[in-house]
């Protein structure tokens, strides 16, 4: 698992490389502030760990003020003995959201669960449409409509469905287009609503897609969704594709959310659970001998 973060983060630690070429037993806050701000964290995060920190910078300093950043109280939503367990996938367009939820849709087949998906993403047809493909590829059953349908009906109906056939987990796409953000705000409350009305408690997740490319930027997205809806959980993409690996430091100092998961590439196994420790770790190799 720890060679999976490694290259994960490839670019990221590469990022590093070029600022500090040399691993060193301690570095000064000057050259820690440096390799922080190549892997994309924010500035004002850099000062409160700065603050913390010894001028000379040790291995064991710096992992426990960085791995400080995920030790806020958050409430991890464990998935339950809920016949289905219905995790609502929220996120902007481009995210990737549907490539997500085959992702995870492929980990729960692993783990020798059932599946269905729920197409409630019916403002575009082309997100209906992959979505659709993916389910194929994957053999699991999905509930679709055509695009310009009430997506809270697909919530509604996926939910019975996966009820009647014993279904262990339903994953239910969204729209995430944040330039109506007033129409999709009520949009998402109503599909909340429905999934209730369906099955008491559903959905027990609110997942949250950010893209790892763009870094501390997503920051923004997540509290618009956060204010809409309330976010259970977070989901990162696309961090195998960018040096901004650091933002992640950011987004749980930030948003104080759960990371549940990380892709790790394009293909549907893709995903792994993410873990603070090896993370921090493998961005400390980097830097220290």
């Amino acid at each position: 698992m720890f060679n999976i973060f490694k290259k994960v983060f490839r670019r990221t630690t590469e990022a590093i490389q070029k600022v500090s070429p040399e691993k060193k037993s301690k570095i000064t806050h000057d050259e820690f502030e440096d390799i922080l701000l190549e892997a994309d964290v924010n500035y004002e995060l850099i000062e409160k760990f700065l603050e913390r920190l010894p001028k000379k910078i040790d291995r064991v300093t710096a992992y426990n003020v960085l791995i400080s950043v995920f030790q806020y109280k958050a409430d991890w939503k464990e998935e339950i003995d809920a016949l289905p367990f219905v995790d609502m996938i929220v996120g902007v367009n481009g995210a990737g959201k549907t490539t997500t939820i085959a992702k995870l849709a492929r980990y729960h087949q692993k783990e020798g669960k059932s599946v269905m998906l729920g197409a409630s993403d019916t403002f575009r047809a082309a997100a209906i449409e992959q979505l659709s493909r993916w389910a194929v590829r994957l053999e699991i059953p999905i509930v679709a409509t055509k695009q310009g349908h009430d997506p809270s009906a697909v919530v509604y109906d996926t939910i019975l469905s996966a009820q009647s056939k014993k279904i262990d987990h339903v994953l239910i796409d969204t729209a995430g287009r944040l330039h109506t953000q007033t129409n999709l705000g009520e949009e998402l409350k109503k599909m909340v609503r429905i999934a209730n009305k369906a099955m008491p408690h559903a959905p027990h997740r609110k997942m949250l897609i950010l893209d790892g490319t763009q870094g501390s930027s997503s920051i923004n997205q997540a509290k618009v969704f956060n204010e809409m809806i309330g976010i259970d959980g977070i989901i990162i993409t696309k961090l195998d594709g960018t040096a901004k690996g650091g933002s992640v430091l950011s987004i749980a100092d930030e948003l104080q959310m759960p990371i549940y998961y990380i892709g790790t590439g394009e293909q549907p196994d893709d995903l792994i659970k993410f873990k603070a420790n090896e993370y921090v770790n493998t961005i400390l190799d980097e830097i220290f001998v």
